[in-house]
C-alpha cells in the first residue's frame, strides 16, 4: 500500500557528506593517500549516480500490502519510471520539465493527500470526471467500466472473491472484488477535482483508496510503474518467473 522516502533524504545526505571528503582529497591533498578521507571520497561518484538515476530517470520499490492484486503481489520489486509525466526535483518534488500527462489505467506511485509516503493505485479518474462505484462496477461520467467475469478464487464466510477483467481506457488488466461487495465498493460517488486525479487498488474490496482520503493532486506523483523485475518475500528464496511489464 505504501512506501518509505526517507532513503531519498539519506541518499542525499550521504551524497553532500562524501562530496566533501572528495573534493579535499581531489583539490586540497591532491591524492596525497590520506587514507580515510580517500577511503570516504571514493563513495561519492558512485551515490551520485545512484542519486541520479533514481531522482530524474527510474526508482525501484517493493510492494509491501495487497492492495494492488492480482497485478502486484506482495514481495514484487517494482520499477517506476521517474520521468513519465515529468522531470521533477529530488526529495521536493517540484516539476521542471513537462514530459507526458497520466492516463486512465495507468499504475501509478505517488503522495496521497493525507499521509508523506509513497503509495500505488492504479489512476481511474481524470481530472473532472464524475466517478460512481456501485456493487463494485464503477462508472466514469455515467458510462460502465467494460468487466468481464473471469473465475471464481474461492468462499469465505462472508461471500465469494472474483477475478475480473477490467478496462480502463486503453488498458485491459485483471482487478479481484468480494460477492457481496463491502463498504467502499457499495455506492460510492464523487467529482475528481480540477487538477487532481482519483487512484484505485485493483483489490477493490481491500484497498483504502481514494474513496477513502480523496484524489491526488497532480504534484504529489511520483512515477509510473512500468514493470517487475524480482518477487521476494522474507524467509524465502528471490523469484524473477513474474518479472514483466505492468498491465
Amino acid at each position: 500500500m505504501d512506501f518509505d522516502f526517507d532513503f531519498a533524504v539519506i541518499l542525499f545526505v550521504l551524497v553532500l557528506f562524501t562530496s566533501v571528503f572528495w573534493i579535499l582529497d581531489k583539490f586540497v591533498f591532491k591524492g596525497a593517500g590520506h587514507g580515510a578521507i580517500e577511503y570516504t571520497g571514493s563513495f561519492f561518484p558512485i551515490l551520485l549516480i545512484v542519486f541520479f538515476l533514481r531522482s530524474f530517470l527510474f526508482e525501484p520499490f517493493q510492494i509491501p500490502s495487497g492492495s494492488m492484486i492480482p497485478t502486484l503481489e506482495v514481495g514484487d520489486f517494482i520499477v517506476v519510471n521517474k520521468f513519465s509525466y515529468g522531470v521533477r526535483l529530488p526529495i521536493i518534488g517540484t516539476k521542471i520539465i513537462p514530459t507526458g500527462d497520466p492516463e486512465r489505467g495507468d499504475v501509478i506511485v505517488f503522495i496521497p493527500p493525507h499521509d508523506e509516503r509513497y503509495f500505488i493505485k492504479r489512476l481511474v479518474g481524470m481530472p473532472g470526471d464524475h466517478i460512481q462505484v456501485i456493487q463494485n462496477q464503477v462508472y466514469v461520467n455515467d458510462l460502465p467500466l467494460d468487466q468481464n467475469f473471469v473465475a471464481r478464487l474461492g468462499a469465505n464466510a462472508y461471500g465469494y472473491i472474483d477475478l475480473i477483467e477490467e478496462t480502463d481506457g486503453d488498458v485491459v488488466h485483471e482487478i479481484q472484488v468480494k460477492v457481496p461487495a463491502t463498504r467502499l465498493g457499495v455506492d460510492f460517488e464523487t467529482v475528481v477535482q480540477d487538477g487532481h486525479y482519483f487512484m484505485m487498488g485493483d483489490n477493490r474490496d481491500n484497498s483504502l483508496d481514494s474513496r477513502e482520503w480523496g484524489s491526488v493532486p497532480e504534484s504529489n506523483i511520483v512515477g509510473k510503474a512500468v514493470a517487475v523485475w524480482m518477487h521476494w518475500e522474507p524467509w524465502s528464496i528471490p523469484s524473477f518467473g513474474t518479472a514483466g511489464s505492468i498491465k
